[in-house]
């Protein structure tokens, strides 16, 4: 087993979290209606991402629903959503009352593809949700001016691409709206919990109302303007998501050094395809290295398994073969009398048969370490 059987654990905390924990504890100011921080959090998490505005809540999976409900996308409208992904982007569009279309990824990058996502367009189209998938930001130049030219409001799913950047900007706040997740596996972590960036103004008031039972900044406590939700983040997350994101730079940059080892060691290796380089990726968000190994992944998942690199995974099953999802956007657009589309997701299907996903703990790896999973890998493949 030897160097690589200890690989890295997530989280990582000390004695910062754990005051940060207690400071909160003996304030006595437990939610964010009475401490202040949330809000200093959600200050610090925008000027990261460069975003006007940021609003926390209760997870990633609802922060895209309440970015969609925001954006006015209700019932029977349809969200373009790619079929490789978690299955909370097309459940979120499904919490509103909207309909979930598929459109086919790009079979080089895992991401959505602009082009099938333009062909899935209809007079029912309201938003596409565009994930940035692993930490990769996708091409947001083209989906930016497809919801310009189509009306269109676009949401980054950057739930996996904390500290992501596009063309030197962070992304979030490039589309729309954009919507993280800091759940137990992500790279910024409070276990659970998640906030929504936009930079209109106009936008993070709608968030806001979502979040906090349709009140409105500043105004009285039964003074509910909309109908919201309750999706408050507590205090207690916030002090240690304050912490986490003061830790990311130092970690982020292992991971990179740690990636860029991976790309070296098997960009050269026959029967392994990594994504292409992209001049427009300017930080990679880095919370999965991906890998295709056409007709031996599953061969070799096992034997990284059992060589003690058993956090390995096969990954995404593509959401457009889930039943529930489709029973549930059937539903819905039976009920309204209109067709429930099937676009052709067929690079999706292939990903999931031939994708092996590495977590980002091994990125956090020694250089040792990173060397014996590259050798493992390679090994693995018949020669």
């Amino acid at each position: 087993m030897g160097d690589h059987a200890m690989m890295p654990e997530w989280p990582r905390y000390d004695d910062e979290e754990a005051k940060a924990l207690l400071e909160v504890l003996n304030s006595g100011k437990w939610g964010s209606t009475s401490g202040d921080t949330v809000a200093t959090f959600e200050r610090e998490f925008a000027a990261y991402q460069q975003a006007g505005h940021a609003i926390c809540l209760a997870n990633g999976t609802l922060a895209i629903a309440v970015a969609l409900r925001a954006a006015g996308v209700g019932i029977g409208d349809e969200v373009i959503v790619p079929p490789y992904t978690f299955i909370a982007t097309a459940s979120a569009a499904l919490f509103v009352g909207a309909v979930p279309v598929f459109a086919d990824v790009d079979p080089d990058t895992h991401l959505l593809d602009p082009a099938a996502a333009e062909a899935a367009i209809t007079e029912r189209t309201k938003a596409i949700v565009v994930v940035h998938l692993a930490g990769r930001p996708a091409d947001l130049d083209a989906f930016t001016a497809l919801g310009e030219r189509h009306g269109l409001t676009i949401v980054e799913d950057a739930a996996q691409a904390h500290g992501a950047a596009y063309k030197g900007r962070p992304v979030g706040a490039i589309g729309d709206l954009g919507t993280f997740s800091f759940q137990s596996s992500k790279n910024i972590t409070a276990g659970e919990g998640g906030v929504v960036l936009t930079d209109s103004a106009e936008l993070a008031g709608a968030v806001y109302s979502l979040v906090n039972v349709g009140r409105v900044p500043g105004g009285g406590w039964y003074q509910h303007e909309s109908v919201g939700y309750n999706l408050r983040l507590t205090e207690f997350q916030a002090a240690v998501l304050r912490v986490q994101l003061r830790r990311h730079p130092e970690l982020q940059a292992l991971r990179e050094r740690n990636a860029r080892h991976l790309t070296d060691a098997l960009s050269t290796v026959e029967g392994v395809h990594l994504a292409p380089e992209d001049p427009a990726i300017t930080a990679h968000g880095r919370h999965l290295f991906m890998l295709r190994i056409p007709n031996h992944r599953d061969a070799v998942l096992k034997s990284l398994t059992a060589s003690g690199f058993d956090k390995a995974s096969p990954g995404y099953v593509p959401l457009h073969r889930n039943t529930a999802v489709l029973q549930e956007a059937t539903a819905i657009t039976n009920r309204l009398g209109q067709p429930y589309p099937h676009p052709p997701c067929p690079n999706a299907d292939t990903l999931s048969q031939e994708t092996l996903w590495l977590p980002q703990p091994y990125l956090l790896a020694t250089p040792t370490q990173t060397q014996s999973l590259a050798t493992a890998i390679t090994n693995a493949l018949p020669r």
